[in-house]
């Protein structure tokens, strides 16, 4: 009798795990179906600038500029771009808690009807997240820095869904401090902009 039940069990368990599966790549495959459609775009320039406080991470100019510049590449902003950080009292590679950032850059939008076929980039929804542990570049302090970029990222870029928080403590750092997920409007492979 107790083996019927184990067999029993097994089979239940089994059938479960197989719908499970099925239901996991249903909606595998429903996302990228959503995500891998592209549609016309067109790069928009911007010029942006935010002011940088710091209490519990500091940066140098240059580590500035370089932070800033993977973060807006890496929601899709064109290769081109150029940043500068100004305040560090020493040179670009003195430490500062103030600095005040400018950048140039370029970012897709839903391109107009009437755009010449040259402007046209064919893009795609691509679903991210951004926090103290990914991408790679991002770390606990930056907290800071994501709040202070928070106009420049919200008002420049094309989002969908977009959830993005901070809960900055000064002087502490914690991996659930700031947060941002969502999908950006990118360029398909093969088109570096």
């Amino acid at each position: 009798m107790t083996h019927a039940h184990g067999l029993f069990a097994a089979f239940a368990l089994a059938a479960l795990s197989l719908s499970t599966g099925t239901s996991l790549a249903a909606d595998r495959t429903d996302s990228m179906t959503t995500t891998s459609l592209t549609e016309a775009t067109a790069w928009q320039h911007h010029h942006a600038t935010f002011n940088y406080f710091g209490i519990t991470a500091l940066y140098t100019c240059d580590g500035l500029e370089d932070k800033v510049r993977m973060i807006l590449r890496f929601f899709g902003a064109r290769q081109d771009l150029k940043v500068q950080a100004n305040g560090c009292p020493r040179g670009p590679n003195s430490v500062t808690r103030v600095a005040w950032v400018t950048a140039d850059f370029d970012t897709l939008a839903a391109a107009s009807a009437d755009a010449p076929a040259a402007d046209i980039v064919q893009a795609q929804w691509t679903p991210f997240k951004l926090n103290a542990q990914r991408p790679f570049f991002m770390g606990e302090g930056d907290c800071e820095l994501i709040d202070a970029m928070r106009p420049m990222l919200t008002h420049n870029f094309s989002w969908r869904g977009l959830a993005y928080s901070t809960s900055c403590t000064p002087h502490e750092l914690s991996f659930a401090d700031f947060r941002m997920q969502g999908e950006v409007l990118k360029s398909s492979a093969g088109h570096a902009g």
